[in-house]
């Protein structure tokens, strides 16, 4: 086991993302092998952009994101739009393209879960 403080946690930029603030809470670095999870603090407007089709990296991993305070808007290929509120989740599969945003007028907390590349 390993327990994990939020004080511990050191923020990084991942590729494509805007107005937030990403920290990986648990994954490889405390033993994890099968899928790793994050915090993502979205301001407002924060997103990112198109990620994840098919033959792009990432693509291959399943993803759930879990909103803990906010909201955010999740638009897949075909324009279809998922607004999720507070205690609220979304799943996508492998090589399921995806843009996100803040939908809100304040902070958007979500708990980011990704399979092991």
């Amino acid at each position: 086991m390993k327990a994990i403080n939020i004080q511990e946690v050191n923020a990084y930029e991942p590729p494509g993302h805007f107005g937030v603030v990403c920290l990986k809470i648990q994954g490889e670095d405390t033993g994890l092998t099968k899928f790793w999870q994050g915090l993502s603090i979205f301001e407002a407007d924060g997103g990112a952009e198109w990620q994840y089709g098919e033959g792009t990296f990432g693509a291959t991993t399943e993803k759930t994101y879990f909103v803990i305070e906010g909201e955010l808007t999740v638009e897949n290929e075909s324009g279809e739009q998922f607004v999720c509120g507070k205690d609220s989740s979304i799943s996508m599969l492998p090589n399921e393209k995806r843009k996100l945003w803040n939908s809100g007028n304040s902070q958007a907390r979500v708990l980011v879960t990704i399979t092991a590349v």
